[in-house]
């Protein structure tokens, strides 16, 4: 049976532990509220923007822009996406589990790429054999948008001079507090079109023409997405973090209930044993 100084001593770092997961919680809830307001915020321009270009691309009458050319996948492009810190459940490794699936299956029949953002993704993915062409893991939840664009703009460029024949992204999207969804997107080629049956719109008569407009709104559009996918991926990773740290802080909150009973059913034993002494020494005197 354990002594009560070491009892003593368990609760007391459980309890400081406690704590630190107490405030790692409220920071990551603070963060959280933030991210989320801004990625609501964003979410009805990032989700319409492919039917504006479904529109736009239905008055070309034919022109087809780089961005849009269908090839087969014989190099692939692959963009994960984690975050630079742990203590967040499962939020790295359950992405990391199925981006490493999902281009372990397309590297059976082509050749393979990365580009990592994020600390957890870099230490993962130096344990295979894909090649990195680019590794941000610096602070990568304050990227700032002239980074993120630098990002899209690389991915951009292999696809125009056919470096590469397809772009995936790999992140967790937010969908809830409760747990994010692994999410594996082909970013290029575009395919903005519309549902059969679906009624087209006119062509407005502006200028410039709409070839000029669909070569400034495609990579804007690619640009807004990698931007999007950033977003979606921290505020999830806040959301996981903030679960955790309150999972962790209920748990220890559990642990020092059974530890104080363990310490209370030792300091009573202790005190009946004691007694027992004292009654039993006490009928010893009074027999002499």
């Amino acid at each position: 049976m354990p002594a009560l100084i070491d009892l003593r001593r368990r609760i007391r770092s459980v309890k400081n532990t406690q704590q630190i997961t107490q405030a790692m919680k409220t920071v990551s809830t603070a963060k959280f509220r933030k991210a989320q307001r801004l990625l609501l915020e964003g979410r009805p321009y990032w989700h319409t923007f492919l039917d504006l270009l479904a529109d736009v691309y239905s008055w070309t009458e034919g022109y087809l822009h780089p961005l849009l050319q269908e090839r087969s996948e014989e190099k692939i492009e692959g963009l994960v996406i984690t975050s630079d810190k742990g203590l967040a459940g499962a939020f790295n490794s359950n992405l990391l589990e199925q981006a490493l699936s999902f281009f372990e299956d397309k590297a059976n029949t082509s050749e393979v790429k990365l580009v990592l953002a994020g600390k957890k993704a870099v230490s993962f993915f130096k344990r295979h054999a894909f090649t990195v062409e680019r590794a941000y893991e610096d602070n990568v939840e304050k990227l700032a948008s002239e980074e993120i664009r630098e990002i899209a703009q690389f991915l951009i460029r292999l696809y125009v001079f056919q470096r590469v024949d397809a772009v995936y992204v790999a992140y967790n999207e937010f969908k809830s507090i409760l747990a994010p969804r692994v999410t594996i997107a082909k970013l290029l080629p575009l395919i903005p079109a519309k549902e059969e049956g679906e009624e087209r719109v006119l062509v407005p008569g502006w200028e410039p023409e709409v070839v000029s407009i669909l070569n400034l709104l495609l990579p804007l559009y690619v640009e807004s997405q990698v931007y999007h996918y950033f977003r979606e991926s921290s505020t999830a990773e806040h959301a996981a973090r903030m679960m955790a740290m309150d999972n962790a802080s209920k748990n220890a909150e559990e642990l020092i209930e059974d530890l104080t009973l363990v310490l209370n059913k030792i300091r009573q034993a202790s005190i009946t044993k004691e007694l027992l002494e004292i009654m039993t020494a006490v009928e010893a005197l009074a027999k002499k």
